[in-house]
């Protein structure tokens, strides 16, 4: 049984120019496929969507997807329901806005194989559990940023790094890796949520004038350790 993904408004400006959607890791439960809006993992990105909302409130618009279900079902998996946001989010901003994607573990996978979506100008990834193949996927004018911690021993960053180097056959990667940091990113967690925050303002807004490690990326720097 497949449960009903939900969107949760952070921020909804009355003069949105882009919109960008969160979205959460988690492995699946047998005894409870459902996602819940307390669990460590939906948590985690709450701050991570608000900082985004604060690099400008007045015209970028965010939201936090909640899956249909937890973890990666293979007859339902996140990727569909990103596809659902995307389509609900047309309905109410119309098909022209930039979309930029941010997910965490799981989450960070969804972004990159959902960024296919030709609304998806960006997409940064954080600790994303990933197979190297999945860097196969063309993402041709977009922009890519995978933030990965050091020390994660959850999600592989040797495949991240991989899967980012297929990602550079098509599109504009760069590979930022957080030294000490794991795979819940409560260790250095302001540094993962700066650098999505900072990335999706400077490549949706576009007039911005990015600085720091984000300036680096976009000039093409990579890897990149802070």
């Amino acid at each position: 049984m497949t449960n009903s993904p939900r969107l949760i408004a952070v921020s909804e400006p009355r003069h949105a120019e882009a919109v960008v959607v969160v979205l959460h890791g988690g492995a699946s439960r047998r005894d409870n496929p459902m996602v819940s809006p307390t669990q460590l993992s939906v948590l985690r990105m709450i701050p991570v969507a608000k900082r985004i909302a604060r690099a400008d409130p007045r015209r970028l618009a965010v939201y936090r997807l909640l899956n249909s279900t937890r973890g990666w079902d293979a007859s339902h998996t996140p990727v569909d329901d990103v596809h659902w946001a995307i389509d609900q989010l047309h309905e109410g901003f119309g098909s022209g806005l930039p979309v930029g994607l941010v997910g965490h573990s799981l989450g960070g996978r969804a972004a990159i194989l959902a960024a296919r979506r030709p609304e998806v100008s960006s997409l940064v990834a954080l600790n994303p559990w990933v197979y190297p193949a999945d860097g196969a996927v063309d993402l041709t004018g977009r922009r890519v940023l995978i933030v990965h911690g050091t020390d994660d021993r959850i999600a592989s960053p040797a495949n991240a790094a991989a899967a980012a180097r297929g990602l550079e056959q098509t599109a504009d990667v760069s590979f930022v890796r957080v030294a000490g940091a794991k795979h819940a990113m409560l260790r250095r967690g302001r540094e993962f949520e700066r650098l999505a925050a900072d990335f999706c303002a400077a490549t949706l807004l576009g007039d911005r004038t990015p600085r720091g490690v984000v300036a680096k990326a976009l000039a093409g720097e990579s890897p990149i350790d802070i």
